[in-house]
Formats: C-alpha cells, sequence, structure tokens
C-alpha cells in the first residue's frame, strides 16, 4: 500500500492522516473515524424505518431524508481522501449542512405522523452525538491548518 510522508510536530488522527509527533504523515482509513461509525448508524436506522413508509412518503420525504443522512458519512469519506485539510474541512462542513438537513426531514416525518415519539427518542442520542462530534472534528482540522502553515513558514 503507498502511504504519504510528511513532517509535523503534533500528534492526532484527523481524518485520512494520521500525525505523528515529530514523525511522519501517514494514512488512515475514514472507516476508523468514530464521527464516521455514528453517521453509518444514523443512516442505517434511518434506512429501516423509511423503508416501511407507504409509496407516497417514501418517494417524497423519504428520499429526501435517506439522502440527507447518507451524504454525512459521504461527506466525511470524501473530505477525509481528498489529501489536504483545506479540502477535509470543507467537506467536514458540508457533512454538518447534511446534518442540519436530516433534521428538518426527521421534524417533517414527525409531524406528518411517519415518525412516532418513541422513533424520534431512539434516534436523539445519536443525532445529539453526532452534532457536537462533527464540530469537534471541524475544530481539529482548523487546528491543524493553522499547525500546518505554521510549520510551512518556519
Amino acid at each position: 500500500m503507498h502511504r504519504r510522508r510528511r513532517h509535523y510536530y503534533f500528534g492526532i488522527v484527523i481524518g485520512y492522516w494520521l500525525l505523528v509527533i515529530g514523525g511522519i504523515l501517514a494514512t488512515v482509513s475514514f472507516e476508523k473515524l468514530e464521527i464516521y461509525q455514528l453517521s453509518e448508524r444514523l443512516s442505517d436506522e434511518l434506512w429501516v424505518l423509511v423503508l416501511s413508509w407507504d409509496s407516497f412518503a417514501k418517494d417524497t420525504l423519504g428520499k429526501q431524508l435517506v439522502r440527507a443522512v447518507d451524504s454525512i458519512g459521504a461527506n466525511i469519506a470524501e473530505g477525509s481522501g481528498r489529501g489536504s485539510f483545506q479540502d477535509n474541512r470543507r467537506f467536514v462542513r458540508i457533512a454538518r449542512g447534511s446534518l442540519n438537513e436530516t433534521r428538518h426531514w426527521l421534524r417533517r416525518a414527525f409531524k406528518r405522523g411517519l415518525l412516532t415519539q418513541s422513533q424520534v427518542e431512539s434516534l436523539k442520542p445519536l443525532l445529539d452525538e453526532l452534532a457536537p462530534r462533527l464540530n469537534a472534528y471541524l475544530n481539529s482540522i482548523s487546528r491543524n491548518i493553522t499547525n500546518e502553515q505554521i510549520t510551512n513558514n518556519k
């Protein structure tokens, strides 16, 4: 397997990159990111719920909801594979927007009687955990952009 290598002076796993203190930059799979795994769980749970809806609800709100929730993980994956912190940050911001869109469609589904209160309550912990984790991930990427700029300017 081909690995890109660069020198950095801090250590943290960021998307596709593993940063090692004073070491090298090596690739790490997006599948190992907890935020990606969390987005997959949310996506899979919503898929099962939408499959039980009638054809009109699936064709209208259901497709929008599934596209939005699937986009969260897809953008995390795409950003981590782009090769730069700036690109990764941009895609994580898009993922955060997709999470907000997912919340919108969930509110519509509940209001229209497609989701029960217990279904909403079972999804809420995933949503409540994913939002701050996406923000923390975004902040860590932004810090590393700053650190990379400082390192490159030395």
